[in-house]
């Protein structure tokens, strides 16, 4: 592999930061979300996606395979491609002379001045509406910090206003050698209880408090975005442990966003060849995540915005 690997470049975004904004989803994160709407950002190497409702079962895959992951098969009564997940090895093959479009290879990599010309090209759109370029993933701050660095430095050279969408679970010296060309951390807050969050994300979050502390004491400027998880955190007791963190360790912080747990990303595990383990979770209410809003605010904290 080459470096870090891009699985989309959304334009015209209104979220993730002020104005418009251009979002960059780097492919790999050191943790693994029950809930998690982005799970083809989550492995660092490329990943297969198959749409079974579009494969013909012509056998070209079956055919081009280097390593003979595939087999054609019936089901339901129609021939159909099923792939080995062990076996393949993401090389793409497969991919570019499927029919049907039923195959997709998620995850490419960009040099990182390619990268930036491209993302430079929509500068008036951020100069005009205060808005920028946003760093999100997977995970930013787990990708080679060199290649980070070389992006944030370049877009910050030409005046644009870099925002990082971060978990916070990654070396501190990452997060130190990228302020100096980040204007906001998007930062999660999740869980504070270590056993709690190592349960539900397959990591415990000291690093992640830790990091936190250094970026307040450094003067970032610092968003703190809380996942509401409807079964999971969305009670009272748990905004009060992150409005109790936040006040005792003194943390800085410009705004508290509150976002609603949804499932839109759930077809995309099978696309993947997963199970979607957060079929228990629910999206709270919307008067669920006003009642919870509030009561951040009367410990407080905030101020608290719902979404974005």
């Amino acid at each position: 592999m080459r470096g870090p690997l891009i699985t989309k470049i959304q334009k015209y975004s209104i979220h993730d930061g002020t104005g418009i904004r251009t979002t960059v989803f780097f492919k790999g994160c050191p943790l693994s979300c029950r809930w998690c709407h982005n799970p083809e950002t989550q492995r660092f190497e490329p990943q297969l996606l198959f749409y079974r409702e579009r494969c013909a079962g012509c056998g070209v895959c079956e055919t081009l395979c280097p390593r003979k992951a595939v087999r054609i098969r019936e089901q339901d009564g129609r021939r159909m491609a099923f792939t080995d997940r062990k076996m393949c090895a993401g090389c793409g093959t497969c991919v570019q002379e499927c029919l049907g479009d039923a195959r997709e290879l998620c995850g490419v990599f960009r040099e990182v001045s390619d990268l930036a010309k491209e993302l430079l090209k929509d500068q008036p759109f951020y100069e005009s509406s205060g808005g920028g370029v946003t760093l999100s993933g997977g995970e930013v701050m787990s990708q080679d910090p060199d290649y980070v660095e070389a992006l944030a430095r370049m877009l910050w050279e030409r005046g644009v206003s870099v925002n990082v969408d971060t978990c916070g679970c990654a070396p501190w010296e990452r997060f130190a050698r990228l302020f100096p060309f980040v204007d906001t951390f998007l930062y999660d807050i999740k869980l504070t209880d270590e056993d709690i969050h190592r349960a539900y994300t397959g990591q415990g979050n000291r690093q992640i408090l830790a990091n936190l502390k250094g970026l307040s004491k450094l003067g970032a400027r610092i968003w703190i975005r809380i996942p509401v998880i409807g079964g999971m955190n969305d009670r009272e007791e748990e905004m009060e442990k992150t409005a109790r963190f936040l006040k005792e360790e003194e943390i800085r912080y410009e705004q508290i966003h509150l976002l609603p747990y949804h499932d839109t990303g759930r077809g995309k595990y099978t696309h993947l060849g997963r199970t979607y383990e957060g079929s228990s979770f629910e999206t709270p209410p919307k008067e669920r995540m006003e009642e919870l809003r509030q009561y951040l605010e009367s410990l407080g904290a905030g101020p608290v915005k719902i979404g974005g």
